[in-house]
């Protein structure tokens, strides 16, 4: 019985931090793959200020035109041809998921998170998620081990995303 104060006293100033702690920023909020896309890096040139050697005689004469192109380049036709579809936002357990699809006709070409909680399974789960979508080229995806709630709602919206690509 005379150990019963202290002990009661320890007990209680070991829980006082337990009580106090509170989550840093880094574990509030949400995961945005897209929240800002890379800036576009424009390089400037200066105009050239070179004057051509002077030479005598006659340069070759040519006939005929140069070959004119019509149309766009192959990178333009790709562009135009990729659509972008966000699957609905789905609540699960850990928070709310939400991917955005790219396609190329029928291929898909990229997914992004657009909302995911931000936990550490999560922050894991994430590229391996991105990557059996674009393995399996559909959302018949394999849930990630300890993020099984963030898989279903990733599956859950890509499926919805493709079906409205449709």
């Amino acid at each position: 019985m005379k150990w019963a104060i202290p002990v009661a006293v320890l007990s209680v100033a070991g829980l006082v931090p337990v009580w106090l702690y509170s989550p840093g920023a880094a574990h509030e909020g949400e995961i945005n793959e897209v929240a800002a896309p890379p800036a576009q890096e424009q390089q400037t040139v200066p105009p050239a200020t070179t004057t051509a050697p002077q030479t005598t005689g006659s340069a070759p004469k040519t006939t005929g035109s140069a070959p004119k192109t019509t149309g766009s380049t192959p990178q333009t036709q790709q562009q135009q041809q990729n659509r972008t579809v966000a699957g609905p936002a789905v609540n699960t357990s850990e928070g709310t998921v939400q991917v955005q699809v790219t396609l190329q006709g029928t291929k898909i070409v990229d997914v992004k998170a657009l909302r995911a909680p931000n936990s550490d399974p999560t922050r894991m789960a994430l590229p391996l998620l991105k990557q059996s979508a674009l393995k399996a080229q559909s959302a018949d995806i394999d849930t990630v081990s300890g993020a099984t709630a963030t898989s279903e709602g990733y599956r859950q919206s890509l499926q919805a995303a493709l079906d409205g690509a449709k």
